[in-house]
């Protein structure tokens, strides 16, 4: 008992903790790509204890469209929420959907922030993972630091390079999971074929994803196939036993009949002195071993048919389990893609800055370059706003941090 009470302490902590912003001035409010841990407890009263909701418990990512999804409590909005509200949320459907006594707790904390982004005149411009306490110097530290003229390992062809290749990477794994989710959705629908999305069809590598896609399309259909034709041939073999058993339980109870008019005609004789006591009861003994036949053919037939559907929840099963993992597999699929389709962005900006920094490589002395620039580009509630920072500001989840060194000014001749 005081195990559990310690338990529903420490998750009532951990939520309120959970709910604290980075900087520990605020609390904290979720976006895109913020990484959830879930746990939620009950306690039960009438037997004494804590029942853990396992079926719930897990991370969970904060989608493109800034919900998270948790088995039992469905689609949560948590874009712009805390993690107080999200705990409280998730309590208030679970026990309006179960109709529980009391509300279960829910602690829910951030297992990872949504990255930051920075750019600019920095070695190693790009997504990082977000780290409390985190600064303008903090982040242009953890970027390798200003970019240098003289320095060959970050010149502007170099990240141009790199920029290049990162896009084409995320380029590629957008196309092929664009594919993929179209071909779990052919699966959801029980087709046997699917076309490529619209936006990817001019794609040189699409002929070989689409092979692949349609390839493990094709073996996943068979395989649910076999497995229901197995079954299906299995109740054939079973309707066709009770077949033959009620044939049997027919001709059986036709021979009982019979049997009983031989045991008539001879009690007749018996009390006319005619014949033996035994032939009677040898008459008696056949018709109950007969009748003794009829009902094992009874009960063998009951049997049959309980095999019979058994074998149809087994199929219903088959293709329930099947529906419920191609669901599963496409909501994960989608994650990636938002992912995916994010770092294209971001990676297509970073092209331009390193081309842009091409000039910055000609100036004749870092010595003396005007002082360096911060911009901030934070977004809150939908709203986009940039903010002019010094070394000192608060960097939060999800900004863009610019970093920008002015060229000296030109001599005029």
């Amino acid at each position: 008992m005081l195990t559990s009470r310690f338990l529903l302490t420490a998750l009532a902590a951990s939520t309120l903790f959970a709910g604290m912003s980075p900087l520990a001035a605020e609390p904290y409010r979720l976006g895109v790509r913020d990484k959830l841990s879930i746990r939620v407890v009950e306690w039960r009263a009438v037997e004494g204890e804590f029942r853990d909701w396992a079926g719930v418990a897990g991370d969970y990512s904060v989608d493109a469209a800034g919900n998270i999804y948790l088995p039992f409590v469905g689609e949560v909005a948590a874009t712009g929420k805390t993690t107080t509200e999200i705990a409280k949320t998730i309590g208030e459907t679970l026990q309006q959907k179960f109709a529980l006594p009391d509300r279960p707790d829910a602690a829910v904390q951030v297992a990872e922030y949504r990255p930051f982004f920075i750019d600019g005149d920095v070695k190693s411009p790009g997504e990082y993972p977000y780290a409390p306490e985190l600064t303008v110097l903090k982040a242009v530290s953890v970027a390798g630091g200003m970019r240098r003229s003289s320095d060959s390992g970050s010149r502007p062809e170099k990240d141009l390079i790199t920029a290049r290749g990162n896009f084409d990477v995320a380029s590629d794994q957008s196309v092929r999971l664009l594919v993929q989710r179209a071909r779990l959705d052919a699966e959801m629908a029980n087709k046997t074929e699917f076309e490529a999305p619209e936006e990817v069809r001019k794609n040189p590598n699409l002929p070989a994803i689409m092979a692949d896609e349609r390839a493990l399309l094709d073996t996943r259909r068979k395989k649910l196939e076999v497995g229901l034709k197995s079954l299906a041939d299995l109740k054939v073999v079973l309707e066709n036993q009770v077949s033959s058993l009620e044939e049997k339980i027919k001709s059986q109870t036709r021979q009982v009949e019979l049997a009983r008019e031989e045991l008539k005609s001879v009690g007749g004789l018996q009390q006319k002195g005619l014949v033996a006591n035994t032939r009677v009861l040898s008459s008696e003994q056949s018709v109950a071993e007969m009748e003794g036949k009829i009902l094992d053919y009874e009960m063998a037939i009951l049997q049959a048919r309980q095999s019979i559907s058994e074998a149809d929840k087994d199929a219903s099963d088959l293709q329930n389990t099947r529906n419920s993992d191609v669901a599963t597999e496409r909501q994960e699929v989608q994650r990636a893609l938002s992912e995916a389709v994010m770092k294209t962005g971001t990676q297509r900006q970073l092209i331009v800055e390193a081309a842009d920094f091409a000039s910055l490589a000609a100036t004749e002395g870092e010595s003396s370059l005007p002082p360096l620039r911060y911009t901030l580009t934070r977004t809150v509630d939908g709203k986009t706003t940039k903010l002019d920072a010094d070394e000192n500001t608060p960097v939060l989840p999800g900004d863009v941090l610019k970093v920008v060194q002015p060229l000296p000014p030109v001599a005029i001749q």
